[in-house]
């Protein structure tokens, strides 16, 4: 494995040569090795995999730089960058078992880095992107399916949820994946690694991630109640601590629009080809923690819920509800989701 090592000489000239070099499991875009410069623990990560490689590449090394304004830090340092073979030198941390209520520690770092300081407007990183028109012709095409009847408002409703989303403003730093296993939890706080899908946008939406069940995750868990009011409890009072503002945005827009997404049913490599929310009636699949059919029963579950007493949202949440109760009926072996992660 140490051959297919490309530290470059610019790099050896800044931080010497690496040693004792293992390598370690990571996704298909990137091979991420441990090693030591100088003595010191390093992790070296070069993003592969063909033309995305580029952008991802740019987005981890635009969102690690801003990321490093947060004090005390919410990310590895950034030790290095070699943009022609697209490598990365972070210092290394030691991660510890996370506490049964590890969410908590989550989500005020999340708040934190959501809140890192800008230099300026651009900093090279895309803003974030919601549900589609496509998405809710596959859900509404889902209910159909299910044969459950879909309330003459909702299509209107889902029409502005989208043009709210794709309005919504914000600038914080999104993580763009912040997933158990993307966190790093230590003796002085959580850090985040993995930045390929880094965008800007309002945090609302990584907020969710803890009602809705980690939907880009793999580790797709729903935390009890009352973990979950002090996590979101916890990532308010962090972020009013960092920006000396409240949370702006509607968590329950938020929560609707992953249930929208049918490509938060499947691991990234298999995005952005089908309609996933069109594969549910006939087939079911495992993907890490859970199956897409558990995670959308949840995702409906908590919409329905959020929706009880929405003005905007009211036909949703009906349709929500029924849609769950539909799943369950056909499928009554269904399990929710686990409480705790992996």
């Amino acid at each position: 494995m140490w051959s297919r090592l490309l530290f470059g000489e610019d790099l050896r000239a800044e931080l010497g040569s690496p040693r004792r070099v293992r390598r370690l499991r990571s996704s298909p875009r990137s091979r991420v090795w441990r090693a030591e410069l100088s003595g010191t623990p390093v992790v070296i990560k070069q993003l592969i995999g063909g033309p995305e490689a580029a952008e991802a590449y740019a987005r981890e090394v635009a969102a690690l730089q801003l990321a490093s304004r947060v004090d005390p830090p919410v990310v590895p340092m950034l030790l290095g960058t070699d943009p022609g073979e697209r490598v990365l030198v972070m210092e290394h941390v030691d991660h510890q078992v996370p506490r049964a209520d590890w969410v908590v520690d989550y989500a005020t770092a999340l708040a934190r880095l959501h809140a890192a300081p800008r230099a300026d407007a651009a900093c090279g990183l895309p803003s974030w992107s919601g549900p589609t028109q496509g998405d809710i012709d596959s859900f509404i095409g889902l209910a159909d399916t299910l044969d459950v009847v879909v309330p003459p408002g909702v299509r209107t409703e889902l029409d502005s949820l989208v043009e709210r989303l794709t309005q919504a403003s914000g600038r914080a730093l999104l993580h763009g994946d912040p997933c158990p296993g993307n966190d790093l939890h230590t003796s002085t706080g959580v850090r985040f690694i993995d930045f390929e899908q880094a965008a800007l946008g309002n945090g609302i939406v990584e907020l969710a991630y803890l009602r809705i069940g980690f939907p880009t995750c793999w580790c797709a868990t729903a935390p009890a109640p009352a973990l979950l009011e002090a996590a979101e409890n916890a990532y308010r009072t962090a972020w009013r601590n960092a920006t000396g503002t409240e949370v702006h945005g509607d968590l329950t827009d938020a929560c609707a629009g992953w249930l929208l997404r049918g490509d938060a049913l499947v691991q990234r490599a298999q995005r952005g080809t089908i309609a996933h929310l069109d594969k549910i009636p006939n087939g079911d699949w495992k993907w890490g923690t859970a199956t897409a059919r558990q995670r959308l029963v949840h995702r409906l579950q908590v919409v329905g819920q959020m929706t009880a007493e929405s003005s905007e949202l009211k036909d949703l949440g009906q349709l929500a509800a029924a849609m769950r109760e539909g799943m369950l009926t056909c499928w009554p072996k269904l399990q929710a989701l686990p409480s705790q992660r992996p």
